[in-house]
């Protein structure tokens, strides 16, 4: 099995609910770093698992989308805990819309909120 990644940093910010989690219940930011990771058992004809630009172009968008904004006014938010499990759950699927090369059977998504703490989301196709 091929793996190919790309790794982009940003900060946003959130505010969790649902629990007395003290400091973390107010708004505040973070400077994540999102993982991509696509696997795939067969290459195209260049060589390629997918072509690092095609990844690059949509992972700069999905980013785009979270860069500076905070998570819990966004719609796919509505009604969660805006935790990085449920963060990389939804930039996941995103992404996997995006990225349409027929050889990807799994992507996976990994964020980290901080040095030391993250979260990762896989889903196979």
């Amino acid at each position: 099995m091929y793996t190919v990644a790309v790794k982009r940093d940003f900060v946003g910010q959130h505010y969790l609910i649902g629990g007395d989690w003290g400091a973390e219940n107010e708004w505040h930011s973070h400077h994540y770093a999102v993982e991509v990771q696509l696997e795939g058992e067969t290459l195209d004809r260049h060589g390629y698992l997918v072509d690092i630009v095609d990844i690059e172009h949509h992972l700069e968008a999905l980013v785009g989308r979270y860069r500076d904004k905070t998570l819990n006014d966004l719609p796919e938010f509505e009604g969660l805990n805006p935790s990085i499990e449920h963060f990389s759950r939804i930039f996941c699927e995103s992404l996997a819309e995006r990225i349409l090369a027929p050889n990807i059977r799994v992507v996976t998504i990994k964020i980290w909120e901080n040095d030391i703490a993250w979260a990762s989301y896989r889903l196979a196709r």
